[in-house]
């Protein structure tokens, strides 16, 4: 079934929506800031521009709903459950579509596999790009909030793995942040219509990872780049960052440093405002072998000289005794976590 179009976004011509209407549970089982970030949020801007509801640029023109990102494919593969934002009745679904089709194929289908669940009173919500073969719900389902739908996909016309999630009252879109449709510009948000407020984080940094060489930008967005084992005798160490939302002149800095001090630091500036991008930062090994002991990488996405988001990660080089050689063996080994260190 063909899902129902979004309508064009205008900000003036109703009132205010209660937020005693409805009320949202978040959409999927990922936890913010550590395997899943909002990449964009409603364009609030009726004109050519795009602003999001707290004034800034994490959007673009015409952007309906809120984008809920994943890491990389990888986590796509294994499986992020979509659920129901607030109890309803199925309205309207597709399924089949296949996922990271060229825009070529998509055609009027720009949502992908989808669902439209009506919840009474004008309301409606949309999920769209869910992962082919994974919607799980039937037309004139009754759902609870927190039910299952689907899982997070790329499906239609969708460059990355995301879920779209549109909110509509009496079909005219609604930003489930600020409803009342006043910006909110480092205010306070007024009446949400989620149960628990979402942070707003203004960019930041999806994964930082280690590598031999500087890796393919496709495989970062797959989420294979990042080596978990590395040999010392392996030509050189690399750590990369990889960001959303960034502006022009945001810095982002990276550092290696290992049991000897520093082996490289450099402060990357952004050219241009870049919805994704990865930056990498290396040295050749000089030595026979990588010193033992503990390599940290650090990235940090500074704007304005203000702290946006900071990730690190240790690569200890350790030694281990080696049954099939009868021999010492040295080897380095991602630490168990990344930990993100969101700021803001």
């Amino acid at each position: 079934m063909i899902l129902r179009a979004a309508l064009a976004l205008i900000l003036t011509s109703a009132g205010p929506v209660l937020a005693e209407d409805l009320q949202l549970a978040f959409p999927l089982d990922c936890t913010l800031g550590q395997d899943c970030h909002i990449q964009q949020y409603m364009d609030r801007d009726p004109g050519p521009g795009a602003v999001d509801y707290r004034c800034a640029g994490l959007t673009y023109n015409g952007h309906k709903g809120t984008d809920f990102a994943l890491p990389n494919t990888a986590a796509m593969l294994a499986g992020v459950t979509v659920r129901a934002a607030a109890a309803g009745v199925v309205k309207g679904l597709r399924d089949g579509m296949e996922d990271g089709l060229p825009l070529v194929k998509v055609g009027d289908r720009e949502c992908g596999n989808g669902v439209v669940i009506d919840h009474g009173d004008g309301w409606e919500s949309q999920y769209c790009h869910l992962k082919q073969g994974s919607v799980q719900v039937s037309q004139g389902q009754h759902v609870a909030s927190g039910d299952a739908i689907g899982q997070v996909g790329q499906s239609g016309k969708a460059g990355f793995p995301h879920l779209h999630l549109s909110l509509r009252h009496h079909g005219e879109p609604v930003d489930p942040f600020a409803p009342d449709r006043a910006l909110a510009c480092g205010k306070p948000v007024r009446a949400p219509l989620w149960q628990d407020l979402p942070p707003y984080l203004p960019g930041g940094l999806i994964a930082l990872g280690f590598a031999d060489h500087v890796p393919d930008y496709e495989a970062i967005k797959a989420g294979v780049a990042d080596s978990r084992v590395l040999p010392t005798t392996a030509p050189a160490l690399v750590v990369f960052g990889f960001s959303y939302g960034t502006h022009k002149g945001d810095i982002l800095r990276l550092r290696l440093t290992g049991p000897e001090g520093d082996v490289i630091e450099k402060d990357i500036v952004m050219s241009k405002p870049q919805a994704q991008s990865f930056r990498a930062i290396g040295k050749k090994r000089h030595a026979e072998v990588w010193p033992a002991g503990v390599y940290e990488g650090t990235a940090t996405l500074l704007r304005e000289g203000a702290v946006i988001d900071t990730r690190r990660a240790t690569l200890p080089c350790v030694d281990y005794f080696s049954v099939n050689f009868n021999s010492i063996r040295r080897f380095c080994a991602l630490a168990a976590s990344v930990l993100p260190l969101a700021t803001g």
